[in-house]
Formats: C-alpha cells, sequence, structure tokens
C-alpha cells in the first residue's frame, strides 16, 4: 500500500445504512460478513438486505495473476463479495487522488459498497483464481452502458502487486 492509500473504512451497521454513507462521503464502504454454520455447512445469509431494488446479481471468476481495473460508473453503486480465492480492490477517487484498497476472499468475508464515480477494480491475489459475487443498483443495458474504462495502470498511487512487508 503507498503511502497515499488507505485501507477501505469498515461500516459496522446494515447493507442500506452503508450505501447511504458510502454516497454521501463518496469514498468506498466494508461490510463484514459472517457465515452461518452447521452440520449440513455453511452459508452467507441476508446479503444486500435493504439495498436489492431493481439492479441485478452477477458472479465473475478470476484467474490468478489477473487485474481487471479500471472502471467507473455514473449511476450504479457497486457491492462486491469475494466468494473463493482472494481479490484486491482497489477505489480511486479523482477529484483529491484518494486511493483505498481491501482484500477480500473466503478467509476475510465482507461486502465492499462502491458509490458511483469512483474508479475501481480487482486482483486475484494468490495462487487461486477468486470468485466475486456482485450486486450492481442498476440494471446493465448494453446499448447505453454506465461505465467509462481506462488501463490497470493509469491512475496514480496505487499498485495492484502484492505488497511484501
Amino acid at each position: 500500500m503507498s503511502a497515499e492509500t488507505k485501507n477501505i473504512p469498515v461500516f459496522a451497521g446494515s447493507f442500506a445504512d452503508a450505501w447511504a454513507e458510502a454516497r454521501a462521503a463518496n469514498e468506498p464502504r466494508l461490510v463484514e460478513i459472517r457465515a452461518f454454520a452447521d452440520d449440513r455447512g455453511w452459508s452467507y445469509m441476508n446479503l444486500m438486505t435493504g439495498v436489492l431494488d431493481g439492479g441485478q446479481v452477477n458472479v465473475s471468476v478470476q484467474h490468478p495473476g489477473v487485474v481487471k481495473a479500471w472502471h467507473r460508473h455514473v449511476k450504479q453503486t457497486d457491492f462486491w463479495c469475494g466468494l473463493a480465492g482472494h481479490l484486491k480492490v482497489g477505489v480511486w477517487r479523482d477529484s483529491d487522488n484518494a486511493s483505498w484498497q481491501a482484500v477480500i476472499g473466503d478467509r476475510r468475508p465482507a461486502v465492499v459498497v462502491i458509490p458511483p464515480t469512483l474508479w475501481h477494480g480487482a486482483a486475484t491475489v494468490g495462487p487461486d483464481p477468486a470468485t466475486l459475487l456482485y450486486y450492481v443498483s442498476e440494471v446493465y443495458v448494453p446499448s447505453q452502458p454506465d461505465e467509462e474504462r481506462c488501463a490497470f495502470d493509469a491512475l496514480p498511487g496505487f499498485t495492484w502487486a502484492v505488497e511484501h512487508r
């Protein structure tokens, strides 16, 4: 993590409140989740309670070493949950060059709330593919995508590489 990059702030409330706070601050929020386990297995339950209203749910798998970055939306909020493997999530705000990061995945279950206009992306860290479950607050319209893109290395002060410490 560079001197300018901060950890994504942890939010200890509901998804709806995290969404409201992320939009008001124009910053990402991380909501830690916990697994419900019994003798049959485990599950993450009640994800996105209070925010599911007209958007869509997607799943993607990223191979080891892959960086999918950067992109941003004008209207859409993203809610990212790492299910398997590990993803280094990066978020960047161009108005003041603020940047944040968090590693999410099977050993750190959490949801990152990314409000509109913030650049964001993810890199798979570790030897295994990473699975991302994500809810987006707006339905994707191919003829009018709410998305702007730039190269993974285009934004200052953020590194996708593993930082040895």
